[in-house]
């Protein structure tokens, strides 16, 4: 029991960190200080959590990853127009 208190409280805190880049980069537009790189690596690699969680069944690790990847993606979508821009480099 307490295992899972645990479980949920680290998926809490660990999806909204999340929050306020991904607020960020809505209100400003600004992806300059975001590497392409490691934002593709990581959205894909929490897709695959989200895999894991549906195959175990695990409503935890469902719930927290898919919030954590529509945050993901949104700060990787806006990365990539400004990409196309032309207005950033990929790093």
């Amino acid at each position: 029991m307490l295992f899972k208190i645990l479980c949920i409280i680290a998926a809490i805190l660990t999806t909204s960190s999340f929050i306020p880049q991904a607020v960020k980069t809505i209100k400003t537009k600004d992806t300059s200080g975001i590497s392409f790189g490691m934002y593709s690596m990581f959205t894909t690699g929490v897709l695959l959590w989200v895999s894991y969680g549906l195959f175990i069944k695990d409503i935890a690790i469902i719930v927290a990853n898919i919030i954590t990847f529509i945050f993901a993606l949104i700060i990787l979508i806006y990365k990539i127009g400004n990409m196309k821009k032309g207005g950033e480099e990929e790093y």
